[in-house]
């Protein structure tokens, strides 16, 4: 069970007063107090744990913004920010007496420049509504995180989300240009801009995958790319998930940069399969998913060497796609991986993890190990380019035995990933997830600078408190009861 702090008795006794304060400040509707419809707030993508927040408030401009992080501020009031909540790692589980500041009403397309490839969008955008926007003129926003259809502009920048084209085209700190950024103070700060490289420090590279420890991302200045002339995908099914990942492992070596690497093991191949009808091996024990761009002549060329590398470690079957609605079809699956588990098992947790790709062989290897160790069955789907694992652990929330386990489960994975020269996380943050196996990667001497950068720019500790940094030497902690798995 994961621990957070107690609630401030003198912030849980002004609610009333609080919530009268922000409806103040965002009139309307921008406020929601009511127990009822608190609900939709209390949890995020990690849903086995919830808690209601003091407040939600939605603001619909920078100014809102400033003015609640202000007030709050100068009340003492933790302050939770909050995109589509789709975040795997808990990073948007908000606490008992904190405001959640919800920014889906923030989802503007301001400017769009085609000549120097570039978007303003608000914080709210989704991110695949930014290529939706754009790709009429045949431009693209690359990064591709596999909830891009809801996930918000906002929430990748705090957690520098990836996605399958990462490989390529790099995670959203790769792609970003610039950021209005509010204090906890409610300064509005201008980070970056309209060109690939500011002057000074790099305060761009210090709030990306800041998880909302530092400050609250209204506006982003996002790169925009023109879209390739076509792409290809491929399917490599194998007879063993070692097997696989020495083909992974030869391909990255062979200096071949796909577009995207893709890694699927038996119990997800069928579970996709089931969901979406794409056409994949069943007789498989693994099977990647790689895909090329380019003109013609460039994709054969790069499917022709590709599939000469995966010839020599004897895969079961081969297919590569001909057409657009091929490549689809493949695509359908692996976009689908995570609602096609949740058909098969009433709970999973998502696991995110990163190794050196030349220990994918040996990790799956221990990986299974573990899981016939546990008793909980686990299916594998993730980034293999860049070895970005993403184990989904198969358990029973309602079972508390299956619950402690799956956790146990899950921190022995990232301490594995750890161990072979990993980290602990590649896309989808530290959250309260990984928060408590930090000292596994980090040095007290590093997480003292973390927190004191952290105390820098939140010397109240309340911005998304609880979350990145383990309990000792965290200055939230007073007294900590365990909070209540669903």
């Amino acid at each position: 069970m994961i621990p957070l702090p107690a609630p401030k008795p003198e912030v849980l006794a002004r609610r009333a007063q609080i919530v009268a304060a922000l409806q103040a400040i965002i009139p309307g509707d921008g406020v929601i107090g009511e127990a009822l419809r608190l609900k939709p707030y209390e949890t995020d993508g990690l849903s086995a744990y919830r808690q209601p927040p003091l407040a939600v408030v939605l603001p619909t401009s920078t100014e809102q913004v400033a003015a609640v992080l202000k007030y709050c501020n100068a009340q003492g009031i933790r302050v939770v920010p909050r995109g589509a909540g789709t975040s795997l790692s808990g990073g948007a589980l908000p606490l008992a007496d904190a405001v959640v500041m919800g920014l889906m009403r923030m989802n503007h397309i301001k400017t769009v420049d085609y000549e120097n490839r570039l978007a303003v969008v608000e914080a709210g955008v989704t991110n695949l509504g930014i290529t939706k926007h754009v790709e009429a003129d045949g431009f693209f926003y690359a990064p591709d995180p596999s909830s891009q259809l809801a996930c918000m502009i906002g929430g990748n920048v705090m957690m520098n989300s990836g996605g399958a084209h990462c490989l390529k085209y790099g995670v959203t700190a790769n792609n970003l240009l610039g950021l209005t950024f509010v204090t906890v103070e409610g300064e509005v700060v201008q980070i970056g801009g309209n060109y690939l490289d500011a002057p000074g420090y790099d305060w761009l590279g210090i709030i990306t995958g800041s998880e909302g420890q530092l400050g609250v991302v209204t506006e982003v200045t996002v790169r925009i790319l023109r879209g390739p002339e076509g792409a290809r995908a491929m399917l490599a099914a194998f007879d063993s998930i070692e097997v696989a990942g020495q083909a992974v492992d030869a391909i990255i070596g062979s200096g071949i940069i796909p577009v995207a690497l893709e890694f699927m093991d038996r119990p997800c191949i069928h579970a996709c399969e089931a969901f979406a009808h794409a056409g994949y091996p069943l007789d498989a024990e693994a099977m990647l998913i790689i895909e090329v761009e380019g003109n013609v002549e460039e994709q054969d060329r790069l499917l022709g060497w590709i599939k000469e590398i995966c010839n020599r470690f004897n895969p079961i079957s081969l297919k590569v796609a001909e057409t657009a609605e091929e490549s689809l079809a493949i695509w359908k699956g692996r976009k689908g991986a995570f609602g096609a588990v949740g058909r098969i098992s009433p709970d999973y947790l998502c696991m995110d993890g990163t190794i050196p790709t030349g220990e994918l062989p040996f990790v799956l290897k221990r990986i299974g190990e573990m899981s016939q160790s546990y008793g909980l069955q686990v299916a594998n789907v993730f980034h293999a380019g860049d070895g970005n694992l993403h184990p989904l652990i198969m358990f029973d929330a309602n079972n508390e035995a299956s619950f402690h386990a799956a956790e146990n489960f899950g921190a022995d994975i990232l301490k594995l990933c750890v161990e072979v020269g990993g980290c602990l996380t590649g896309e989808h943050g530290v959250g309260i997830e990984k928060r408590d196996l930090m000292p596994v990667q980090f040095t007290p001497l590093e997480l003292d600078q973390m927190r004191a950068i952290k105390g820098a720019f939140d010397p109240q500790w309340l911005l998304n408190p609880a979350k990145v940094f383990p309990l000792e030497g965290n200055p939230i902690f007073a007294t900590i009861p365990v909070l209540n798995a669903a």
